[in-house]
């Protein structure tokens, strides 16, 4: 297998098309033409805990960020069905985007070697990141922690 792209800030990010829970397609450059930035997360699997919890402080802060002018958008391998149970469960305000080939994970480095009790796998690095209205990354982590990193994204981006 090939090394996995690791982007940088200041680097364009990889531009997009996606399909969303709800069927509909959303692509990177019409989010940015609205002059806002996007905070684009992503996340081994829909209802397990740490994604949950992620999820859940995503959903807290939505109005901040919103007011800020930042777009909140999920991504993970799982099903449009997966993620819709998981935005009724926990009241998800944001898009969630259906990347059930790993395309787009791939594109953004995610889709990563994994070792669990000695068993290899390709699966999801949890990793973000902000995405100026320019189409630049102004903000890249790869392997954060569920808990406390939207707190720490936050602060990076002055958000209120």
């Amino acid at each position: 297998m090939a090394n996995p792209v690791e982007l940088a800030v200041g680097e364009n990010a990889p531009n997009f098309e996606a399909t969303v829970t709800d069927g509909n397609t959303i692509g990177l450059s019409e989010m940015l033409s609205s002059g806002d930035g996007v905070i684009l997360y992503f996340y081994p699997r829909d209802n397990t805990s740490g994604c949950t919890v992620q999820a859940c402080d995503f959903r807290d802060n939505f109005g901040r960020f919103n007011e800020s002018g930042w777009k909140v958008i999920g991504v993970s391998t799982d099903s449009a069905k997966s993620h819709q149970k998981f935005t009724d469960k926990n009241n998800l305000p944001f898009e969630l985007i259906v990347d059930e080939d790993a395309s787009l994970h791939e594109a953004y480095g995610t889709w990563r070697e994994k070792n669990m009790y000695g068993k290899t796998y390709m699966g999801t690095l949890r990793s973000t990141f902000v995405i100026s209205p320019d189409g630049t990354l102004r903000w890249v982590r790869y392997k954060v922690s569920p808990k406390g990193h939207v707190e720490q994204l936050m602060s990076d981006l002055n958000v209120a």
